[in-house]
């Protein structure tokens, strides 16, 4: 059955460094149908579905929107609304009324949940109609899928500027405290070990939201790391909590401020690092000690894009358009790795991946839950694509001293 009728692409939540790539990948392939009658983009997300605010695409140049697919963050705009079932009732509402027959949400388990109810209100109404959710996230929380577009060139940023932390660590040693993005999971902060390529390299300790977080254990592991090599890097999860559950951010400050969503804010402050480094200076009587907060640096960074995450991320779009027009289907892809390195794409139960989070298995975290294993080294390393960079060494000789008696 050729279902004939408009296509809306949306993308919605925070920005990647490759989602106009899965955005490019629907256009493309949707306008190759001769049942799609026009391919409408959505601005500003859902939220734009609802002000009726359409681009159409069909008119858009191929070579401009190639130009657009290496562009990162969201070509057309994005939101954090998180729709109820109200919400979704307008969204179909409009849909219907332009005659859409295809509905491409680019998202998060949110915008997954979004889809579903889309979805079902459109069954209700006895609609013909087809929703995909085409995966995006640099938390790579995605269940179901063996990793989401937008992670590797978050991961590869993360990677490359712990390698340049570490570096300069070393020259100018001291305790430093690196903050990355990831509320539930660890998979973008555990990353950073890709900077270790010498026995004593940093990231030294990293602290992920999978294992709870304790202020004596954590001053115990810098100290030690400090006794040992003289200086000592950190990567901590925004998200991390103490064995209660309660994010470390409440904890350690007495002024939090709350998302859109009642969520803790975590991103977009320097907070944590700041009260980390203030309890390793204070306690620990350690002079040198600094940290940064990545923020939104990780995930539209125009220069350190995956080339891996790239290709990937304009196949899951294109994988979508053919699911939907060719096979008449309705889920949320899937990204599964089939060989090393291979992938292959599935279409998953809308159901089944709506609302739920995927966390760090536990065959990638160290026991002491301070660090990862190699075994979350060899998944990561695809992903962050060709030409990764990495530091060398001097290995000349040291000259013997003339003046001073080596001791």
């Amino acid at each position: 059955m050729k279902l004939e009728g408009k296509v809306v692409i949306a993308q919605g939540g925070g920005p990647t460094a490759v989602i106009n790539q899965s955005l490019v990948g629907i256009t493309l392939e949707a306008r190759k149908f001769v049942q799609v009658t026009r391919v409408y983009g959505s601005l500003y997300g859902v939220r734009g579905i609802i002000d009726e605010e359409f681009v159409d695409l069909t008119q858009e140049t191929t070579h401009n929107l190639e130009q657009v697919a290496n562009t990162p963050s969201s070509a057309l705009l994005s939101t954090r609304d998180k729709p109820d079932e109200k919400y979704c009732k307008e969204i179909f509402k409009v849909l219907k009324a332009y005659d859409v027959r295809y509905f491409f949400y680019i998202g998060g388990n949110d915008s997954a949940d979004t889809v579903r109810i889309v979805n079902e209100e459109a069954d209700k109404a006895d609609y013909e109609f087809r929703a995909i959710h085409v995966p995006k996230t640099i938390d790579n929380d995605l269940v179901l899928s063996d990793h989401t577009p937008g992670y590797g060139s978050a991961a590869r940023f993360v990677a490359s500027a712990f390698t340049g932390v570490n570096l300069d660590n070393r020259a100018l040693p001291g305790v430093y405290i690196g903050v990355v993005m990831g509320r539930n999971a660890g998979f973008l902060a555990a990353a950073s070990a890709l900077a270790q390529k010498y026995p004593d390299d940093g990231p030294h300790l990293i602290y992920m939201p999978e294992r709870p977080f304790n202020q004596e254990t954590f001053l115990r592991d810098v100290q030690r790391v400090y006794d040992r090599y003289g200086r000592c890097v950190v990567a901590v999860s925004e998200g991390i909590v103490d064995e209660n559950g309660v994010p470390m951010m409440t904890i350690l400050s007495k002024n939090t401020e709350v998302d859109a969503h009642g969520n803790v804010q975590l991103s977009g402050t320097g907070a944590l690092g700041d009260l980390l480094s203030d309890l390793v200076r204070t306690r620990l009587k350690i002079k040198r000690v600094r940290s940064d907060t990545f923020g939104y640096l990780q995930r539209s960074f125009i220069g350190c894009v995956s080339d891996v995450d790239q290709r990937e991320a304009r196949e899951v779009g294109e994988r979508a358009a053919h699911y939907a027009i060719w096979y008449n289907m309705d889920g949320s892809i899937s990204i599964q790795r089939t060989g090393f390195y291979s992938v292959n794409y599935q279409l998953e139960n809308l159901s089944d991946v709506a609302g739920k989070t995927r966390h760090m298995p536990d065959e990638f975290i160290n026991e002491s839950g301070n660090g990862v294993t190699d075994d979350f080294k060899y998944y990561i390393r695809p992903l962050l694509g060709s030409g990764f960079p990495t530091a060398h060494r001097l290995r000349a000789p040291k000259v013997d001293k003339i003046l001073q008696v080596n001791t």
